[in-house]
């Protein structure tokens, strides 16, 4: 997804709980175009797949301005640099308060559909428990899809990553010509590409409205993370929940890149989810 940030939360929100769908995370709410700085090691996967590896920054200073929009809290710091925004999930804080935003990573050109708004360079992150943050998901904030999203790459992909189901899975594959394993849509996405695929499997992530679709991640027991053939990233606009055990119909795309470094080897985009 290399995207404008408008497409770019995702790319943090994708997180590590992401991980292994992609080269990269892409960009939630509005997905960034680049992102230097990176989340931390252990929360990178994107909504999307596996984030290249980037310096994970911490910002700290005094908040001068706050909006709470799509499940995230924007924060305007005044830092020994001189001001800069943040994003994290939407947290209890008032302007006054000092705090340090953990795991950051740099979107430029960042927009908001919700705020209306442009940013020319925001960092998405996490705060540390101390200060409120929701540390449920193992990944920093990724950058809202439409401010939704809830992870800071991703990816991202940002905001923290929404729970991960990694309980063993073991799904049937789905019936008929089209239906396929999550790992033979890797193994065999050269041939596929652009045909309708069908495959079952149960939803381990769900970011929503980043880069204005909903990023699901679906496993069914085949393949592995070592091999990053276990885990299929899908785009939709329908609403899913972690722990689902559903069918997903779409074209397969493959080598999909959302932007800031992340890519997918194998994608189905607009999907369609019936359980």
């Amino acid at each position: 997804m290399r995207p404008k940030m408008t497409t770019a939360l995702s790319i943090l929100a994708l997180s590590a709980s992401l991980a292994g769908c992609a080269k990269s995370a892409p960009k939630a709410e509005e997905t960034p175009k680049s992102g230097p700085a990176a989340a931390s090691s252990a929360s990178a996967a994107s909504p999307h797949g596996d984030q290249k590896p980037q310096a994970a920054v911490d910002l700290s200073g005094t908040i001068v301005e706050t909006m709470d929009a799509g499940g995230y809290t924007y924060l305007k710091l005044k830092s020994p640099t001189g001001e800069i925004w943040a994003a994290v999930n939407q947290t209890p804080v008032k302007v006054g308060d000092q705090i340090t935003v953990i795991g950051s990573m740099q979107m430029d050109g960042f927009e908001s559909p919700t705020l209306k708004r442009k940013f020319d360079r925001i960092y998405f992150g996490s705060l540390p428990p101390s200060a409120g943050a929701d540390l449920s998901g193992s990944a920093p904030a990724s950058a809202p899809a439409d401010d939704k999203a809830k992870p800071a790459m991703p990816p991202g992909h940002g905001a923290m990553a929404k729970p991960v189901d990694e309980t063993p899975i073991k799904v049937d594959r789905a019936a008929g010509p089209e239906g396929k394993t999550v790992a033979e849509l890797f193994s065999s996405r050269a041939a596929l590409k652009g045909k309708p695929v069908a495959v079952r499997g149960k939803v381990v992530k769900f970011l929503p409205d980043i880069m204005g679709k909903n990023w699901v991640h679906l496993r069914d027991g085949s393949g592995s993370a070592k091999a990053k053939d276990n885990d299929l990233t899908i785009t939709t606009k329908q609403k899913v929940a972690v722990g689902d055990v559903v069918l997903v119909r779409g074209n397969l795309q493959t080598d999909k890149d959302v932007g800031a470094g992340y890519e997918f080897p194998a994608i189905i985009e607009d999907g369609t989810f019936t359980k």
